[in-house]
């Protein structure tokens, strides 16, 4: 996108740990959004109200060099109106040490990077399907991105590259907190840890992406062991991928079985420069139940200079591992890039 105006900042940040920045500039960007969303929640839910939608998106980032060498970047990312899914990150360049960051809310901390990356030409088969708790025939809220590998969403990022063909990505998100603090201020349950993860992403040929990780986050009084190792192969115009995650639950929570194995795939193929279209497919085999849960999800996306169409439907069965809990969601998109 073009920046709409530029602000000039006499510092950049003003002081960050006791860094002194030099003088730098704030791009200020944003885009245009409205979408129609049909089904969504249950299958028998035809009470949708207003389905029109509009995206508040507003990014303001800066950048800038400091006394001794290294460079600091900031981003400010408003999506709503009431600041929720709002990211706020400052990321410290240190050259051949690596980049250290911090961000809160909907940054992706650690595993939460690598979470889903099976090609897709809009959204994850995962998108939009949820039920609450009143729909849910086992009368607890059910989300198709339960069973996802991810960290609290405050917390930060040590980056390393590895040579030419290998990342390095350290995550800790302290107390597992998703919410934006201010700073002198503090926010979240105090559990009994901290969300913590490390993985890998590797590139050991063109077009060819593997990665693998592993970490805990804490789950009430309890920490879980997440795992999890994909790759992604491009060729020409398609896209395909494989992957698998596994979550231990220390303790069963209410709806939630002890273990759950998930096993993503998907293909993406781009018919042309401005046509993209995809599917894909999640099945989790939850530990003490008969019952998988199953998603599946088509993509398409369409471009013509600033304008973007784009279409998703997802569906879900099983959902939480239970028989009857069934989920849909189709969603059309029109953004403007100005």
């Amino acid at each position: 996108m073009d920046n709409m105006k530029k602000l000039g900042l006499s510092a950049l940040a003003g002081s960050l740990v006791a860094f002194s920045a030099n003088a730098g500039e704030l791009a200020v960007s944003g885009g245009a959004k409205l979408s129609y969303t049909g089904a969504q929640g249950s299958q028998d839910n035809s009470d949708t109200g207003n389905n029109f939608g509009m995206q508040r998106l507003v990014t303001m980032s800066g950048s800038g060099e400091l006394d001794n060498g290294m460079s600091v970047s900031l981003v400010h990312t408003f999506a709503t109106s009431t600041g929720a899914g709002s990211t706020s990150s400052i990321t410290i360049d240190m050259g051949s040490m690596g980049t250290l960051g911090y961000g809160q809310d909907s940054y992706q901390v650690g595993m939460s990077k690598i979470d889903d990356i099976i090609p897709t030409a809009e959204e994850e088969v995962s998108n939009g399907l949820s039920l609450t708790a009143t729909e849910s025939q086992g009368s607890t809220a059910v989300n198709g991105n339960t069973y996802e590998v991810d960290l609290g969403g405050n917390g930060f990022n040590y980056t390393l590259n590895a040579g030419d063909m290998a990342t390095i990505v350290v995550g800790y998100a302290p107390r597992g907190v998703d919410n934006l603090n201010d700073d002198g201020a503090t926010g979240g349950t105090d559990g009994d840890g901290s969300d913590s993860s490390v993985h890998v992403v590797l590139t050991p040929m063109d077009g060819l992406k593997v990665v693998a990780g592993t970490g805990e986050r804490v789950n009430g009084n309890n920490m879980d062991d997440m795992e999890t190792f994909g790759a992604t192969y491009t060729y020409g115009p398609v896209s395909a991928g494989i992957q698998m995650s596994e979550i231990d639950y220390e303790a069963a929570n209410s709806g939630i079985a002890r273990d759950a194995d998930t096993t993503y795939m998907g293909i993406a193929f781009n018919v042309n420069e401005s046509l993209s279209i995809s599917y894909g497919e999640q099945e989790t085999d939850l530990a003490g139940v008969s019952v998988d849960q199953e998603l599946e999800g088509m993509s398409i996306a369409y471009s013509m200079g600033g304008v973007s169409i784009k279409a998703h439907n997802n569906e879900g069965k099983g959902m939480g591992g239970t028989a009857n809990n069934a989920s849909e969601h189709t969603e059309i998109s029109v953004s403007f890039a100005f």
